[in-house]
C-alpha cells in the first residue's frame, strides 16, 4: 500500500483527534474504571503545543488518498544517572491506526520510521506502555521486536 510517513502538522489535528478518540474508546472498553468513552487525552490546543515542541515529535502515516491513517506520539527523554546508565530514549506516548489499515503493513512502516528517527537521535532504546486490555497492540509491539522490561501492577480496591 502506498503511503508517506512524515511529521504531523497543524492541518492533521482534526484527524488525529478522531484517532485519539478511537484509541481511547478501545481502552475505555477494556478499562471503564480508568478511561471515559468519547474523550481524548489531548485537546486541539494541547496538540498544537505538542506539535511545536521538538522534544515531542508526532509522526503520521498519510495513505495514498492523502488521509491520515495513523499516528505515533513520541517523546525524547534523557534517562539514567545515579545507579543507572545515562542515555537517551524515545518513548512512544501513543500510537494508533484506523481499523481499516490493520494488517496493511502501514503500522509496521510507521514503527520502523520511528525506530529510524530514534537511532538518528542517538537513542539507546524505544519504550512504551501497553495496556493488558489491548492484546492486539501487545502482539503488534512484540512483532516489532519489543519485549517487557518491567511490569506495573495493581490491586483494585472498591468498585
Amino acid at each position: 500500500m502506498n503511503a508517506t510517513i512524515r511529521r504531523a502538522g497543524e492541518d492533521d489535528i482534526p484527524r488525529i483527534m478522531e484517532l485519539l478518540r478511537l484509541v481511547n474508546d478501545i481502552h475505555a472498553e477494556g478499562r471503564p474504571d480508568i478511561f471515559i468513552r468519547g474523550r481524548t487525552k489531548y485537546t486541539p490546543a494541547e496538540l498544537e503545543a505538542i506539535l511545536a515542541d521538538p522534544e515531542t515529535p508526532v509522526f503520521v502515516c498519510e495513505n495514498a488518498d492523502g488521509g491520515v491513517a495513523g499516528y505515533a506520539f513520541c517523546r525524547l527523554d534523557r534517562v539514567g544517572g545515579g545507579n543507572q546508565v545515562a542515555g537517551r530514549e524515545l518513548y512512544i506516548d501513543d500510537i494508533c491506526f484506523s481499523p481499516d489499515h490493520h494488517g496493511s503493513g502501514l503500522p509496521a512502516r510507521l514503527f520502523s520510521a520511528v525506530e529510524d528517527f530514534a537511532r538518528a537521535e542517538g537513542c539507546q532504546r524505544i519504550t512504551l506502555h501497553a495496556w493488558e486490555c489491548n492484546p492486539r497492540a501487545i502482539r503488534f509491539y512484540e512483532k516489532q521486536g519489543m519485549s517487557t522490561y518491567f511490569r506495573a501492577m495493581e490491586k483494585r480496591l472498591g468498585n
